[in-house]
């Protein structure tokens, strides 16, 4: 039997490996967003710094990449599949929710995470290091000053990567309010408290360095109503919790109902095993980092602009819960839990070849339009009124993978400008495959 479900996760790697790898390049724009062409040209112009709407980790892990012959669009597509092949190694060397973790990177959401040039490809390792160590430190494997210290070092990595990881300091420190009477109550406690005080300096040495009114600009009272708020929040829950499709119509549909119901019915399977089964302090620990994490990224919306709640932001916080879920199916039914990663695998294998476009075939025309315009090496900018605009940005986002000194702008005035391009100006010269499911 162990050799057969050795077998089983060899197979299921395997398998979503060449999955992220089929997700990005059966995508007509090889899976970016506009938040992407920001980080390739962080990553392109660095050790200019000219975008603090981001931390600094993730762009710079491309620039590290590109030392090595990638160009910015490669390297992002590689350190989504190390952060992959990494979670894998670590939790197979330490023996930490092995096969949970092989089930739960072979779930369509993270397979479309890793291949997509985004940074939780990259924050999504460090969360389940940070787990480990929180394991250690409860379970009283690690001595007081080093969990402090790999804890606090772990928080700012992780607030370096993503600002969103301040619920995560904040959950740290809350635990350990909660259990202060425990021997690693203090540690906890602590070490939130000097990833907080990390991120205090952050504001001022970083943001206000380069952008002093980053704070003032971003933070906005009144943002969204609670009506707009509300549905958009369980209708991101009911997609981040369905093991197998994680992208409702945003048209509407009777679609939609099956892909929440699923989602529905799985929370609410997870919140009748998490009260029958006993969890252990590390399991409590994960649910508290991820309901503190679901609910503080719902409440921000009300005065920081980020997109409708769904499954890539929630990610970081949901970790834990997948494996505490996987490891309670796996105690009542055994290798059959497993069906959960395949089925997965299958429907994101169905909707990723309906939905597909050939973006090599995409960046060659592209390639070739800048070339011969001589747009491939310079800086250049793409006219958009608002970001909203897909079928303009995403012209954008493909030339970003080709020449990724690209900047947003809405100036009219900026077109008249020939390193500017519009929609209009690449669409009468190329054609681009797009697919039909837009």
């Amino acid at each position: 039997m162990k050799l057969k479900e050795k077998y089983i996760q060899i197979l299921i790697v395997i398998i979503t490996l060449v999955m992220t790898i089929l997700r990005f390049l059966l995508n007509e724009k090889g899976r970016l967003n506009p938040d992407s062409i920001k980080y390739l040209k962080f990553a392109h112009v660095f050790p200019i710094i000219d975008n603090t709407q981001a931390p600094p980790g993730y762009p710079l892990s491309i620039k590290f990449f590109t030392y090595f012959g990638f160009d910015e669009f490669w390297s992002s597509k590689l350190v989504g599949i190390l952060a992959f092949l990494f979670i894998i190694f670590f939790t197979w060397k330490y023996r930490f929710y092995f096969k949970e973790s092989v089930i739960l990177c072979s779930l369509f959401s993270f397979v479309s995470l890793f291949s997509f040039t985004m940074s939780e490809a990259l924050i999504l390792p460090f969360v389940f290091v940070f787990l480990y160590t929180s394991h250690l430190v409860i379970s009283e494997k690690l001595s007081k000053q080093k969990g402090i210290f790999y804890l606090s070092l772990l928080l700012i990595i992780l607030y370096n990567i993503r600002f969103s990881s301040l619920f995560i300091i904040g959950a740290t420190g809350l635990f350990g309010l909660i259990f202060w009477k425990k021997k690693y109550g203090s540690v906890f406690f602590i070490s939130g408290t000097i990833g907080l005080l990390f991120v205090v300096a952050f504001k001022f040495l970083y943001l206000d360095y380069f952008n002093g009114d980053y704070v003032k600009d971003s933070l906005i009272i009144g943002l969204h109503p609670t009506s707009k708020l509300l549905p958009e929040f369980f209708q991101g829950l009911f997609t981040t919790f369905n093991p197998f499709i994680h992208i409702a119509d945003p048209n509407g549909g009777i679609i939609n109902f099956g892909i929440f119901g699923i989602g529905l019915m799985n929370i609410i399977l997870m919140v009748y095993i998490f009260i029958k089964e006993k969890l252990s302090e590390t399991e409590i620990f994960f649910l508290v980092l991820g309901i503190s994490g679901i609910v503080c990224s719902y409440f921000v919306q009300y005065f920081y602009p980020v997109n409708p709640l769904d499954y890539r932001l929630l990610a970081p916080f949901i970790v834990g819960i997948w494996l505490i879920f996987f490891n309670k199916l796996f105690k009542n039914f055994g290798t059959k839990t497993y069906a959960i990663g395949i089925l997965s695998l299958c429907s994101g294998m169905l909707f990723t070849w309906l939905s597909r476009g050939s973006y090599l075939e995409n960046r060659k025309i592209v390639s070739e339009y800048l070339k011969k315009e001589k747009l491939d090496k310079i800086p250049i900018k793409f006219y958009v009124i608002e970001e909203k605009d897909l079928e303009k940005v995403q012209i954008a986002e493909l030339i970003s993978t080709v020449n990724s000194d690209i900047t947003l702008t809405s100036k009219a005035s900026d077109t008249l400008q020939k390193t500017t391009l519009t929609k209009h100006k690449v669409l009468q010269k190329i054609k681009i495959d797009k697919n039909k499911y837009q």
